[in-house]
């Protein structure tokens, strides 16, 4: 396989599987497939901007620059509020008197308010706008954090797991997201922009723990208040979150413009590739999908394993640090948040890495990472049994899985669903893209409780292992596939 694009698929046009009509809710996993002859900078399907300086869509760059930054701070609030929670989530969880199974369950919590709201957010993104969209979400983002600043006051874990069910609810905008910038993008770029925008999302989750440690440090074992509003290690991230999210909402409701569709013209006759390209994604396979639906779900299974096991390291991280190299947890959050600024430079990079190497390959070598980052912590023995593990070791695994595997080989999966889908409105796959990986945040940081109380961490790194060795194997075998259907 070819480690570059030829010219013929740089110009072809991003595929789609037909439904009723253009602009329809797409079904998931469609039974037809075809293909578009028109070039990307000329498909009548990408919205043009109605804002006074806005440009149409081009061979190049962005349609809409302005509103691509509008929706990156979108983002960037909606996934600090699981960065700067992360030093201090397991600490609050022991104030209420819980334990790691406890800790499984406030984690999944946020995971599943982005569960039942992603899809739902999707499809309004196509039926009544971005716009509309994303203040809904920001708003009930906002009335997250208030109620997690009231968490430790009102003294309940059940409280503790309905705030983070709203904020997760309030930041379900990652299919919304994608779907946006895939449509003010053209084909040959998506995969740097939507690694731009990823680029933002991971250093929301793995860099903003630092400013948790900082309130962590200076607030720890003090409190203010004033009236009835209570300041203290707990409540002073969700406040500073709240004045973030309020922005947002006067960037959105000032600056972020709607963009509308216009009815598609006729297609153009198809090339004999784009024929063959048509027959192989409507080949049916042997568990009966075709073998673009098959693609899509395999994508999001993809999807799945790999934002399963961060979300198993979100979920156990502060309590292994401590457990198996004696770290604080102001000195564990530094390490993460370092290496997520690395894992952001990494996303930076990934328009250079697709001059030289293809998605598939990119997801390949960023799994490989992540799997040996992971199963380097699998033979180590926790303090308490005497070990004396070394922080070399930890920095440099956490390097691995936070600063290269994940971010390269998540991101790559991000950017290649997005161009199987291709140039149709992506807002409800997106939507049902991003519920996969919220699902899979439900199910590791529970699954990760349960073995860490009733066993060792040490079994949950070899699981993940497991999980990352045979996704891997199979992306190996289906990576031709992929990469037709891409171009």
């Amino acid at each position: 396989m070819s480690s570059t694009y030829p010219p013929s698929a740089v110009d072809a046009v991003c595929s789609f599987s037909p439904a009723s009509s253009t602009y329809s809710s797409p079904k998931p996993f469609d039974d037809v497939y075809f293909q578009m002859d028109n070039g990307d900078e000329q498909d009548p399907r990408i919205e043009h901007d109605l804002s006074p300086g806005g440009s149409d869509m081009t061979a190049e760059g962005l349609a809409d620059p302005e509103g691509f930054w509008i929706v990156c701070s979108v983002v960037l609030v909606g996934d600090m509020t699981r960065g700067v929670t992360f030093p201090i989530m397991w600490s609050l969880v022991e104030e209420l008197g819980g334990n790691s199974i406890w800790l499984g369950y406030v984690v999944s919590a946020f995971s599943f308010g982005r569960f039942i709201a992603s899809p739902c957010m999707g499809k309004w993104s196509v039926e009544i706008g971005y716009t509309e969209t994303l203040v809904a979400s920001t708003t009930i983002l906002l009335t997250g954090c208030v109620s997690f600043a009231q968490v430790y006051s009102v003294g309940n874990m059940y409280f503790l797991v309905f705030s983070q069910i709203v904020l997760g609810i309030g930041s379900a905008t990652v299919g919304v997201t994608r779907a946006y910038v895939a449509e003010i993008t053209a084909t040959r770029q998506r995969t740097t922009y939507i690694a731009l925008l990823t680029a933002v999302q991971y250093g929301a989750f793995t860099v903003t723990p630092i400013f948790g440690s900082i309130f962590s440090h200076f607030l720890k074992d003090k409190q203010y208040e004033v009236g009835f509003f209570v300041l203290n290690q707990y409540s002073a991230v969700a406040y500073f979150m709240a004045s973030l999210c309020i922005v947002t909402l006067f960037l959105l409701l000032t600056r972020f413009h709607a963009r509308h569709r216009e009815e598609p013209t006729a297609k153009t006759k198809k090339s004999q590739r784009r024929i063959e390209q048509d027959e192989l994604a409507n080949r049916v396979t042997w568990f009966g999908l075709s073998v673009y639906n098959a693609a899509l779900l395999g994508l999001m299974l993809l999807n799945i394993t790999t934002k399963g096991s961060i979300g198993a390291f979100e979920t156990m991280g502060i309590n292994f640090a401590q457990s198996y190299f004696d770290l604080q947890p102001v000195v564990a959050g530094t390490i993460v948040s370092l290496s997520g600024i690395v894992g952001v430079c990494s996303l930076l990079s990934i328009g250079f890495l697709g001059r030289y190497l293809t998605d598939t390959q990119m997801i390949i070598g960023g799994i490989t990472v992540l799997a040996i980052g992971t199963v380097s912590f699998a033979s180590l023995q926790s303090v308490e049994m005497g070990a004396e593990n070394s922080i070399v070791h930890y920095i440099v695994a956490i390097f691995m899985i936070y600063g290269l595997g994940y971010p390269i080989g998540h991101t790559a999966v991000i950017g290649l669903f997005s161009k199987v889908v291709g140039r149709r409105p992506q807002g409800h796959w997106q939507g049902w893209f991003a519920a996969a990986g919220s699902l899979s945040r439900i199910i590791f940081p529970i699954m990760t409780g349960y073995i860490a109380h009733y066993d060792e961490i040490t079994t949950v790194l070899i699981v993940l292992f497991v999980v990352l060795v045979i996704s891997n194997i199979l992306v190996i075998m289906s990576a031709h596939t992929l990469f037709v259907l891409s171009v």
